[in-house]
């Protein structure tokens, strides 16, 4: 899957700030929540519009990138 079938950039939406695909909610809100030792139900709870299976699969792409970085900078 694509990254922009998970996330929505558009200059109409919040600024242009990256969503998730057909919500308003930022993508950074989860992360913001995840830093702040809140779980990805009690997201969830407060973001409806957000399934369960996109968050999953953006945080399995964020873990992708952060394991490409990571090597990139080891090699």
């Amino acid at each position: 899957m694509d990254s922009n079938d998970l996330i929505t950039i558009d200059p109409q939406i919040l600024g242009g700030a990256p969503v998730f695909r057909g919500t308003r909610v930022p993508v950074k809100t989860l992360f913001e929540y995840l830093e702040n030792d809140y779980s990805v139900e009690e997201f969830l709870e407060c973001f409806p519009s957000v399934s369960r299976d996109l968050v999953r699969q953006v945080l399995d792409r964020s873990e992708q990138g952060a394991e490409v970085s990571l090597n990139e900078v080891i090699s």
